[in-house]
């Protein structure tokens, strides 16, 4: 599901007087998990497979940083880190670059005769890895430089990771900043409301009518 298409039109549609709801009727857990889900939604809707990725670097992160508060051997807290970065790092290097350490393997081979029969193993990568890796990373690395405490709000910590707005496209939220957000109560506001819907639609128009006709434009000349 990208921004300027219909199933997000339809999909915010819903999402919006949705959310507002539950974060006035029910309790902010709920709302929460309202969030996941509909993330979870608009993540999957390019391939449900790859939410087993994101549900991986959650579940690392907020272990990772429960025991970094727990433990105080710097050692000990050290190899937390190595561990959230390794796993973190290493999900994301496969995926980027696998396909071109295979065919960069195969080229130089055949220099020398050599032909793999096994070829280069498709691996696509997931749309938005980037930003939620380092968007779990720079959790575990505040935690590990004292910046910030670990929470035991498991539900806020993945609607966090997961928060649609931000996940595919960027910007990298550092948790001190964006993760103590989900857990208080909002409260509407119509004028920020409006200021947002006004962003947004310049936005699209810039997206829709200034980037996509000339990248359009340029792709039928070519």
């Amino acid at each position: 599901m990208v921004f300027n298409s219909l199933a997000f039109l339809v999909f915010f549609t819903i999402f919006f007087p949705v959310y507002w709801i539950i974060n006035n009727r029910l309790t902010i857990r709920a709302r929460n998990l309202f969030i996941i889900a509909a993330s979870y939604l608009f993540y999957g809707w390019w391939d449900w497979r790859f939410l087993g990725l994101i549900v991986l670097s959650s579940a690392i992160d907020y272990t990772v940083g429960l025991k970094m508060e727990q433990v105080h051997v710097k050692k000990t807290r050290r190899l937390l880190l190595l561990i959230s970065l390794f796993s973190n790092l290493g999900l994301l290097g496969f995926f980027k670059y696998f396909n071109f350490f295979v065919d960069s393997l195969n080229h130089s081979l055949s220099l020398f005769n050599v032909h793999l029969d096994t070829g280069t193993l498709k691996i696509i990568l997931p749309v938005g890895i980037s930003f939620y890796t380092f968007q779990t990373l720079s959790y575990t690395i505040d935690i590990y430089k004292g910046k910030l405490r670990s929470t035991k709000d498991i539900v806020s910590f993945f609607a966090f990771v997961s928060f649609f707005p931000q996940m595919v496209a960027g910007p990298i939220e550092r948790a001190s900043h964006l993760l103590k957000q989900f857990m208080d109560r909002k409260k509407f506001n119509y004028q920020l409301c409006v200021q947002g819907l006004r962003l947004m639609l310049w936005g699209f128009f810039k997206k829709i009518v200034i980037a996509d006709n000339p990248a359009t434009n340029t792709q039928r000349s070519g």
